[in-house]
C-alpha cells in the first residue's frame, strides 16, 4: 500500500482547479474518484436534539482557509465519537459538517536507491487522484456537538483540544446555549 504524503503538501495550498467530477463528459477532468473514508456524518441521539433536550452547543470552527483531508476528518470523527460514547453515553449529538468533495492528485516521482538521478517528468502534469479533501473557509464549522449538561460541555471542550493536533490550520471552539 502506498504511503500518504504529508498533509502540509495539501493543507494550506490554494485549491487546485479541474479536480471535480461533472455530469457533462467534457467538463469531467477526473476519471476515477477515491472512495469516501468518512462512514457517518451524524452520530448520537438525534431525537433528543430535535426535542430540545440538548441545550449546550459546541462547534469547532476553522480560523483560516484550509483543506482538510478525509482521512483526518475520519480519524477525528472516530476519536470524538468513541470518547463521547464512553463519557456522555447517548446524551449527545455529534455532526461532521464539511463534506470532502475536492479530489487531491499526485504526480509520483522516483527517487532513492533504484533511481540514479531525480526523475524530471512532464511539466504541469495532471497526476493521479489519491484522496479527497474538504475546503474549509474562515469561520466555517468543522464539528458540531450538542450536549445536555455543563459537565458534558467541559468533557467536550477537552476532547476538542485533544483533536486539534490532527487537523491542519488553526481552530477555535464556539459555545452557545439554547434556551
Amino acid at each position: 500500500m502506498p504511503a500518504l504524503r504529508k498533509a502540509s503538501s495539501y493543507s494550506k495550498k490554494k485549491v487546485t482547479p479541474f479536480t471535480r467530477i461533472s455530469k457533462k463528459k467534457g467538463k469531467s477532468y477526473v476519471k476515477t474518484v477515491p472512495p469516501q473514508k468518512i462512514v457517518k456524518f451524524t452520530m448520537g441521539n438525534e431525537e433528543l436534539f430535535n426535542n430540545n433536550k440538548l441545550p449546550h452547543h459546541l462547534t469547532l470552527v476553522s480560523v483560516e482557509k484550509v483543506q482538510i483531508r478525509h482521512n483526518a476528518l475520519e480519524a477525528c470523527r472516530q476519536f470524538i465519537n468513541k470518547q463521547m460514547d464512553t463519557k456522555v453515553a447517548g446524551q449527545y449529538l455529534f455532526k461532521v459538517v464539511p463534506f470532502p468533495h475536492q479530489i487531491l492528485r499526485e504526480n509520483k516521482m522516483l527517487t532513492g536507491a533504484g533511481a540514479d538521478r531525480m526523475q524530471k517528468g512532464m511539466q504541469l502534469s495532471f497526476g493521479k487522484s489519491m484522496g479527497k479533501a474538504a475546503v474549509v473557509k474562515p469561520e466555517e464549522s468543522i464539528f458540531f456537538v450538542a450536549v445536555a449538561t455543563p459537565k458534558a460541555v467541559a468533557i467536550t471542550r477537552k476532547i476538542f483540544h485533544q483533536i486539534k493536533s490532527k487537523l491542519p490550520g488553526k481552530t477555535r471552539i464556539l459555545y452557545t446555549e439554547k434556551k
